[in-house]
């Protein structure tokens, strides 16, 4: 049986699709490609406008569905012929899907990702492992983050505590203790990059700022800061996990109302980073013996923001996960691809300390391309 599986992921900045091809045949996975394609202008908009209520949505959602799904196979289609393989040569595709709602909490609590798993399958003709989050929802989880599973079978260390640090969106962290005995944690902090990337998108007319150099110009405000830390989620205890529900460009502009007028825009992107730095360093200070910090996701080329956090988390040696011979870029959907080789090994992809399900289950279903 092929030990190769490949990895889609989306995450909550919908700019496209990381995929990933990876070989499981060893203790350590090893990356064969990986590439990221963009989604097309008129489905971002499409999928930012399913973020939020609107008139027709379910037929809106219906049509994004399929068009994500398009996206997707279209990608791994040009990655297997990028690299000179079959169908047949890949055991199973672990799809993540785009995620447009979330609200896990509470009896009637769900996440919904799009991109038909079935539609993949077939314009793809390899076997769709998908839906992964809800299994651990209906076991009382949040169904997120689920990296975690795959960061202890992979960086597990017997001498050094770790923490695995993904700013995409959403930023999240995994604690890894050296000491086997103690529980894995992982759990979101709050906003990543989307704050950052929405003022950015607003008033210079680019999806991001380029290395946090717009970020680096100005000073942080610190009462603006202030507030913004002052929102609930902040003080929740974990398990919890969040999204672009909660952290929007509205929510940021309804606090900015109330505010007394910053020096500029640039001072606003400049608290935005420091939102984002302070609400992680908060969570990983309040952590035992965390000895190493590697971080993964958009946030990792983030050079401004990366200072704010090596200024923060004095007592840890701050790495991006290259140095753990996988690129920061790719993680999230080489994760994708193990819960995928997780659901045909019969390994949990869960943590129940991470998520708060209530037990250990494999995650996903199966969707044949025959």
């Amino acid at each position: 049986m092929s030990n190769l599986y490949i990895g889609l992921m989306s995450g909550t900045s919908m700019d496209g699709v990381d995929v990933a091809i990876v070989d499981f045949s060893k203790i350590t996975p090893s990356i064969l490609d990986f590439k990221t394609y963009e989604y097309p202008a008129a489905l971002v908009q499409k999928l930012n406008s399913l973020c939020a209520p609107a008139t027709n949505e379910l037929v809106s959602m219906g049509h994004a569905d399929r068009e994500v799904a398009a996206v997707f196979a279209s990608a791994v289609n040009d990655m297997l012929h990028k690299n000179s393989l079959n169908p047949t040569d890949i055991c199973a595709i672990g799809s993540h899907g785009q995620t447009i709602r979330h609200h896990p909490d509470g009896y009637k609590g769900f996440t919904m990702q799009i991109g038909d798993p079935n539609s993949i399958a077939v314009l793809t003709g390899i076997d769709v492992i998908a839906d992964f989050r809800r299994k651990d929802i209906a076991l009382g989880g949040q169904g997120a983050p689920l990296a975690p599973a795959f960061h202890q079978a992979v960086f597990r260390h017997s001498h050094h505590s770790r923490v695995i640090l993904n700013i995409g969106g959403i930023a999240n962290i995994t604690y890894i203790p050296s000491d086997a005995s103690k529980p894995v944690l992982g759990f979101d902090t709050g906003p990543g990059n989307t704050l950052m990337d929405a003022w950015c998108q607003k008033h210079l007319k680019q999806p991001f700022d380029v290395n946090g150099a717009w970020a680096a110009k100005g000073s942080p405000d610190a009462q603006l800061l202030k507030k913004l830390l002052s929102d609930p989620f902040f003080a929740l205890p974990a398990p919890k996990s969040t999204g672009r529900e909660t952290f929007h460009l509205q929510w940021l502009e309804q606090l900015l109302e109330n505010h007394p007028k910053t020096d500029s825009n640039e001072c606003v992107q400049t608290t935005l980073a420091m939102l984002t730095c302070c609400s992680i360093a908060q969570q990983i200070n309040q952590l035992d013996d965390v000895d190493e910090v590697f971080v993964c996701g958009g946030g990792a080329r983030n050079d401004f923001l990366m200072e704010c956090l090596e200024n923060e988390l004095v007592e840890c040696n701050l790495f991006t996960t290259d140095v753990l011979g996988i690129s920061s870029d790719s993680l999230e959907a080489i994760a994708f691809a193990w819960l995928a080789y997780a659901y045909k090994s019969e390994i949990p992809g869960n943590i129940p300390s991470v998520t708060g399900a209530n037990r250990y289950a494999i995650l996903g279903g199966l969707y044949p391309a025959n």
